[in-house]
């Protein structure tokens, strides 16, 4: 409080009781004026958690740990024509009807990474994109958002499906939904599209999910090893820090799954529940059987508190259907991470 508002105050406040009382209570609101800053919370870091729609949403939804997360991204909806209708499943509503009961922001989330690769929609995008269909096409999105109860848009496009509209496109998105009062956010790599992304976009987004993760995979079957370790995440981010992106705005993103080579390779991922399902102890380790790479309870603490000591705004997931119940959660070993930075922050110095 200024001090000529202070003063005012005072003198208003002791003229209304007596003396004695006044001097107690007024001592008690001075010091809590006075605290500032130093004597609020910490910021909670964000917990951003992608929900894929293609599971039983009725059976999921109820088994999420909404205290552990801050936001849900539903993917995916995508143009069902090129006038930009979007889909929507039905059963999003059960996981949006939760979720607010307990103050979580659901966002929908569009594109995808198997968007990029279909051609068919590609092109539609193409054509959404474009300069003459790009502001209808936003309009839509945000009356889309607004009608269905979302708290926001995620924008998930990637590699080739990142066009020079994307700039422009993200541009308009933000014009049309923060009217609105909805957040606007991405998900992006490095690798994948990430130089056809403009700086002109950091300003637009809430925040941004930086994918670290898929170093490696299915479609190198030749380099098998780990396709998220901590240098690889810590070098996505360094990059799009760089490039001018806040702090505040950047997210990192952690895997809740695995890719198998040698006698475990298959075309698909490994659900972190599912190995650690099938090996005793896995959930302490990065590396199982012969041979399956994953990140586990000490590598997703350690980029969690990579995290909190770089000054990020939190930790994405992908995706939170693949994680190991009770002592063998992902998601719990997050939210242990940052709430223990969170108290020891919250404690009073001398």
């Amino acid at each position: 409080m200024p001090a000529i508002a202070l003063c005012s105050a005072r003198r208003r406040f002791f003229a209304a009781v007596p003396a004695c009382i006044a001097f107690v209570v007024w001592a008690g609101l001075s010091s809590a004026a006075d605290a500032g800053p130093a004597a609020t919370q910490p910021a909670r870091k964000q917990v951003v958690a992608y929900v894929p729609n293609w599971v039983d949403l009725n059976a999921f939804a109820p088994t999420i740990a909404y205290d552990k997360v801050t936001h849900l991204n539903i993917a995916f909806e995508n143009p069902t024509n090129d006038d930009g209708d979007l889909s929507f499943n039905r059963h999003n509503s059960v996981l949006i009807n939760l979720a607010g009961k307990h103050g979580v922001k659901v966002l929908v989330s569009i594109g995808g990474g198997s968007a990029s690769g279909d051609k068919k929609l590609r092109a539609r995008y193409d054509v959404l994109l474009a300069e003459a269909r790009r502001k209808a096409f936003a309009a839509r999105l945000a009356d889309y958002v607004v009608r269905h109860g979302f708290d926001g848009l995620d924008v998930d496009l990637e590699g080739p499906a990142i066009t020079r509209d994307y700039g422009p496109f993200i541009a308009d998105l933000a014009a049309a939904l923060k009217p609105k009062g909805k957040l606007l956010t991405a998900a992006l790599s490095q690798g994948y599209g990430g130089k056809s992304v403009p700086d002109s976009v950091f300003e637009h987004f809430d925040f941004i999910n930086i994918m670290a993760y898929d170093g490696t995979g299915p479609w190198n079957a030749n380099a098998p090893g780990q396709h998220s370790s901590m240098e690889y995440a810590r070098r996505n981010v360094d990059y799009w820090l760089k490039r001018g992106l806040p702090r505040s705005k950047a997210i990192l993103g952690v895997p809740f799954y695995g890719y198998g080579f040698g006698e475990a390779f298959k075309k698909r991922d490994y659900p972190y529940a599912a190995i650690v399902a099938e090996y005793a102890g896995a959930e302490r380790v990065d590396q199982v059987g012969r041979t399956i790479w994953y990140n586990g309870i000490p590598t997703i603490k350690a980029k969690s508190k990579y995290v909190v000591d770089e000054g990020l705004a939190g930790v994405m997931i992908w995706s939170l259907d693949g994680d190991g119940a009770g002592e063998k959660s992902l998601l719990s070993a997050i939210h242990d991470t940052l709430a223990a930075d969170r108290k020891r922050e919250s404690l009073p110095t001398r």
